[in-house]
């Protein structure tokens, strides 16, 4: 039985695109800034061949032979954020960037929310997590008010303290904002933030929970499902694809589970798609700017990635990638425009093989795509004969 398991790392971009100045994002080098760490140690990887990827090489170094398939591939769609990225990864482009709110949400929404919940809203502007609820968690607490805010990306979240909010309210709250997030409001996550403790010390509970927009055309989870291939998936990839596609799920609490997970799933006969998102890398490092925590994420990664490799069978390809990038180094705590890896492996994988650059991200869903005898119905283009 064929199976592709499909490994993003969550804003492990490797070098500025071509119109990263449009973005804000000249000179962003994710994976750049985080080798230069002394966290950074990812021997594995680059057996693989990570530093033979186009580009890599002159800030990098490597040396004369490698045993996986490598390449570098650039986002065709317009924007930076995981939505964006993934929707791409799976073969459906994005022609206009999702909305964003600088200025915070107009009075159109935000009436129309306060009229659906009943309940008043906190802040409404770009805001850091952690620091919305320190700075609101007090009067939120008071009054029952909910902390709305965003961020740079196309996000609408809404932050409760468990105690003032159950969780299962929190969710329906954020299922009416998904269904009020549409046209100009059309943003690419609703994010549920429940958070927990008492004034001076709250804290963040691990059940976060992302309200997708649909995406608007069809993607490789939906080709492989209707083809009668296994699609699972590990992380917040449900969440990204609003579920469709998917035969199965589990969240995971970070990305040591991720890759607990993904082992698990490794051990299980299935034919089909093993779709893995690893986030911490983004969400605790690259958006706060700890290089060396990212650094040492990436690490972790590498370290375990023999453990995956000794799990393939004959007809498993293993594919690492990411979505975008978040370089840490920069003053920015926000995604940015750069090329994403590819890295692959599997015991039908070509040794010492660059497919160079590509030209979108949706060429991995091409690819994939054809391994099952389902090409041509995605954008993209295939690379399978390059890797097998």
């Amino acid at each position: 039985m064929k199976r592709v398991f499909l490994m993003v790392l969550d804003s492990a971009g490797i070098g500025e695109l071509p119109d990263a100045a449009d973005y804000g994002d000249e000179g962003s080098n994710t994976w750049r800034a985080c080798a230069g760490s002394g966290k950074y140690a990812m021997p594995n990887m680059e057996r693989l061949g990570l530093w033979a990827i186009d580009g890599v090489r002159d800030w990098y170094g490597g040396g004369a032979g490698f045993e996986g398939a490598v390449g570098r591939l650039a986002e065709a769609s317009r924007g930076k954020d995981t939505t964006t990225g993934h929707w791409e990864i799976a073969g459906l482009l994005s022609e206009s960037p999702m909305p964003t709110f600088p200025d915070g949400f107009p009075a159109g929404l935000t009436d129309a929310l306060r009229a659906a919940t009943g309940r008043e809203l906190l802040c409404n502007r770009p805001y850091s997590g952690t620091d919305a609820i320190r700075d609101f968690g007090e009067e939120h607490m008071r009054t029952g008010a909910l902390i709305l805010y965003t961020s740079a990306d196309s996000v609408l979240q809404i932050a409760a303290h468990e105690k003032v909010v159950p969780v299962e309210e929190l969710y329906e709250i954020c299922r009416t904002a998904r269904k009020l997030c549409t046209g100009p409001y059309a943003v690419g996550r609703v994010i549920a933030r429940p958070f927990d403790g008492e004034a001076g010390n709250f804290f963040r509970t691990e059940r976060r929970h992302d309200f997708s927009l649909e995406p608007p055309g069809e993607t490789m989870l939906d080709v492989l499902a209707k083809e009668g291939k296994d699609v699972l998936a590990v992380g917040k990839i449900c969440d990204i694809f609003a579920g469709r596609g998917i035969g199965e799920f589990v969240r995971t609490s970070g990305n040591g589970e991720g890759i607990d997970r993904t082992l698990e799933y490794m051990e299980r006969d299935f034919e089909g798609l093993c779709f893995t998102n690893l986030v911490d890398y983004d969400m605790l490092y690259g958006h706060r700017n700890d290089v060396d925590g990212y650094a040492q994420a990436l690490s972790e990664f590498d370290r375990r990635l023999p453990e995956l490799l000794s799990r393939l069978r004959e007809e498993d390809i293993l594919m690492i990638t990411a979505d975008h990038g978040c370089d840490p180094s920069t003053p920015s705590t926000d995604h940015s425009r750069e090329y994403v890896p590819l890295v692959a492996a599997g015991p039908s994988v070509r040794a010492g093989v660059n497919i160079g650059t590509r030209q979108t991200f949706a060429d991995i869903a091409a690819t994939v795509l054809e391994y099952f005898g389902t090409e041509g119905r995605t954008a993209g283009r295939s690379f399978l004969g390059e890797l097998l």
